[in-house]
């Protein structure tokens, strides 16, 4: 049986590596981890040069890029929406992701939020190769938490038949969102 223990580490692609690290490190405090780089992708033995970098991203995690010089330039799916794929981090609390805020546009990043989500609060920015980042916190209870996982299995149920928004979890976003 498959027992997942957590996520060893996410991969994207990179515009620039150095840039890539430069980045996460001063904008984010990321430490840099380790670096890899091959003439021949190990799994595919196919011949392409990468440089392979992997960054903290605290509690365990890593996020790690690929630059692939070789590749034609990377680009967005132009059917997706800039705002579905993105990486989430979280952050203590709210006065964390509020003096994050700040630092980042210190720093010169432009940042969306924060956007109140119910249970979390968020902000989002995104990083030099068009990755949109986001930062969270989370300030759901326990009871809210087991009542959006309860109503799940029928919200995704209903998603499948009519491609519209369930209204089971309406109250994350609305003034008062006790359930």
């Amino acid at each position: 049986m498959i027992n997942i223990q957590q996520i060893h580490h996410v991969a994207y692609r990179c515009n620039d590596a150095k840039e890539t690290v430069e980045w996460y490190q001063d904008k984010l405090n990321m430490d840099f981890l380790v670096a890899i780089a091959e003439d021949q992708v190990p799994s595919t033995k196919e011949p392409d040069p990468y440089m392979h970098l992997f960054l903290d991203a605290g509690q365990g995690n890593i996020l790690a890029f690929f630059e692939i010089p070789n590749s034609p330039p990377m680009g967005r799916d132009p059917n997706t929406p800039e705002w579905v794929q993105h990486i989430a981090f979280q952050v203590a609390d709210e006065k964390a992701m509020l003096e994050a805020k700040a630092e980042l546009q210190a720093k010169g990043v432009d940042v969306i939020g924060p956007t109140e989500h119910g249970i979390i609060g968020s902000i989002y920015f995104f990083d030099p190769n068009g990755h949109r980042l986001e930062l969270t916190y989370v300030k759901g209870t326990a009871e809210q938490m087991k009542q959006l996982k309860e109503v799940a299995p029928a919200m995704i149920e209903e998603w499948a038949v009519t491609k519209k928004a369930p209204k089971h979890a309406a109250w994350l976003h609305e003034e008062e969102f006790t359930p």
